[in-house]
């Protein structure tokens, strides 16, 4: 068995290679299928095109469509972190102990909440201070 030192690095260059060239070929791919301002045929030739050429139309849609790949990706991020917001939110002011009257005890509880959520940043302090005037007040 000879596999001299340096072989065995090229042979690891070339498997990290490979799997770099997967996940490009995934992400590109699923930004095709992501992207809404692309219309059907638009999607099925840049499918067909990465299929059949699989080099030249990764790289062809890298240099056509790269820029939006980043702004799309960045556009999905914010408006998740946005729903997740909206959710916290509407847990907060819909949590277990809103329902029906509220006795001090459930008050405190709900305050509590609002604190902790304030603490942790997920509720800006104009939203917190809303929440705890709505518990307040109810």
């Amino acid at each position: 068995m000879d596999y001299p030192l340096l072989d065995v690095f090229l042979t690891m260059l070339w498997f990290f290679l490979w799997i770099m060239w997967f996940m490009l070929l995934f992400r590109v791919v699923g930004d095709v299928f992501r992207d809404d301002a692309l219309s059907g045929w638009a999607k099925a030739g840049w499918t067909l095109t990465v299929c059949v050429l699989p080099f030249l139309g990764v790289l062809t849609y890298l240099i056509v469509r790269g820029r939006g790949m980043g702004e799309r990706e960045l556009r999905r991020a914010q408006d998740s972190e946005q729903a997740f917001r909206a959710y916290v939110r509407q847990a907060a002011a819909e949590g277990p102990g809103t329902q029906g009257a509220r006795t001090p005890g459930a008050k405190a509880d709900e305050l509590g909440r609002l604190a902790a959520l304030h603490d942790r940043g997920a509720i800006t302090d104009a939203e917190y201070e809303q929440a705890k005037s709505k518990v307040l007040t109810s």
